[in-house]
């Protein structure tokens, strides 16, 4: 069924597949795969009777929403579905169009459609759109005038009206591996559509352009083809490192996201925010995102560090940490990179203070160790029957009750009625933390240490 067909025209609209038959196509369109099985990741969406699969095929009509970062594959699905053949392909950019241009395309959809030529829908960056430009979509794809392919690197939740993304299907695309680009690497080198098999890549430089990558496909195969222009200029076949780093004007950072230079790197980053030093943490930052770490496992890692070397000291650095975190799932990179910033630099610079992973490990030492006591009988359930039979409450003073909403009982067990966890330090928020529980203690009966 797949074959190599040849891929249909879309309208002149603006869009990412409009356009592209002039002398000086990029490489990344050149190589734009003909068929589904020519996509180079995205498994988890094209396996047998998937979604994605039975709408290349035609046995199905649907409405789906492609989110995903750059240069994974949500323009390449949707020119596959193209070239797919037997139905009328119109792609609209949100970019330039606006809601005159959306009623125009529907109109002729519907009537193509009762000529029995049925339409897909292609809106790049669809995020883009206003609510009353969303709003004219609605009811064609509730009627299936149209199958609409909708594709967006911002969280749908948050960027479509609800009644439009409930009437479809959401499908989320991965950043690509680096098994995954290197197979397009060899493709492109290869490939008659690509650069014929007119240059070698050392091994230095393939790793080189998969890092620089981040995961993008539409960027590795646009360095490669940046490099192999570089090396025709030199007068030279061969795509060594130095080319790459030439043509790209880019210092390769040396970085094995699975070996010594990821354990080192992130272990100087924490110790360098654990000892306040701004400057270093902010290197350390940059570093890991232009050796293209996942910066959700940079967002970890401060989220960790902020309750771990900060904790009640400074405790509105864990808001921001994890303000930062979902800043980097709801936008993605080059854009987070500044919310992790700011969560660095309020790490960096807060107060610090260990006192709340030594309280906790601490009191799970004492669990671990056996030292867990019964629970004192007038803070167990009393509220079944026979409970108070059994002494179950009986004493039980509640606090609001009590002077300062503090009320004098004890609440650990016998075993563990001494036992002190959290020593709050002097530094930041904490001081003030220090001299509250010291008044607590004393409200409680307890003798302060």
């Amino acid at each position: 069924m797949f074959g190599n067909p040849e891929p249909t025209t879309p309208p002149d609209i603006g869009g990412s597949l409009s356009g592209v038959s002039h002398a000086s196509v990029p490489l990344a369109v050149r190589l734009r795969p003909r068929s589904i099985d020519e996509i180079v990741g995205q498994q988890h969406l094209l396996g047998p009777g998937s979604p994605l699969r039975r709408l290349v095929e035609g046995s199905t009509a649907m409405s789906v929403f492609l989110w995903g970062p750059p240069g994974v594959g949500k323009t390449t699905i949707a020119a596959v579905v193209a070239a797919a053949g037997g139905r009328r392909f119109v792609e609209l950019s949100a970019v330039t169009a606006g809601v005159k241009e959306v009623r125009a395309a529907l109109a002729e959809a519907k009537a193509q459609l009762a000529r029995g030529v049925p339409t897909v829908l292609f809106v790049d960056e669809v995020h883009r759109f206003s609510k009353a430009q969303q709003d004219v979509l609605l009811p064609a794809v509730e009627n299936r005038l149209v199958t609409l392919i909708a594709a967006t690197t911002e969280n749908p939740s948050f960027s479509v009206i609800s009644p439009l993304l409930s009437r479809s299907l959401l499908l989320t695309l991965k950043p690509l591996e680096e098994s995954e680009l290197s197979a397009l690497l060899d493709r492109a080198l290869s490939d008659e559509r690509g650069l014929a098999g007119a240059y070698q890549l050392s091994a230095e430089a393939r790793t080189d352009l998969l890092r620089f990558a981040g995961g993008d496909a539409r960027r590795v195969l646009t360095y490669l083809e940046e490099s192999a222009a570089g090396a025709e200029a030199m007068g030279v076949t061969d795509i060594t490192a130095e080319v790459v780093a030439a043509a790209v004007d880019r210092a390769a950072v040396r970085y094995d996201r699975s070996g010594d230079q990821h354990y080192d790197v992130i272990s100087a980053f924490i110790k360098s925010l654990r000892g306040s030093d701004v400057q270093a943490g902010l290197h350390y930052l940059a570093r890991m995102l232009e050796a293209g770490e996942d910066p959700r496992f940079v967002a970890r890692r401060l989220i960790i560090l902020a309750s771990e070397d900060i904790g009640m000291a400074a405790p509105s650095v864990l808001q921001t940490c994890v303000a930062a975190a979902q800043a980097v799932a709801l936008i993605g990179m080059p854009e987070a990179r500044i919310n992790l910033a700011q969560a660095v630099i309020a790490c960096a610079m807060a107060p610090k203070s260990n006192a709340v992973i030594v309280a906790i490990d601490a009191a799970l030492a004492d669990v671990r160790a056996g030292r867990i006591g019964a629970v004192p009988p007038h803070l167990r359930d009393a509220h079944y029957a026979g409970a108070k039979d059994y002494g179950h409450g009986k004493g039980y003073q509640y606090a609001h009750d009590a002077e300062h909403g503090v009320a004098a009982q004890q609440y650990l067990p016998d075993e563990l009625a001494d036992a002190r966890y959290y020593r709050p330090t002097g530094h930041g928020n904490e001081a003030a933390m220090a001299e509250r529980l010291a008044m607590l203690e004393q409200l409680l009966g307890r003798t302060s240490e």
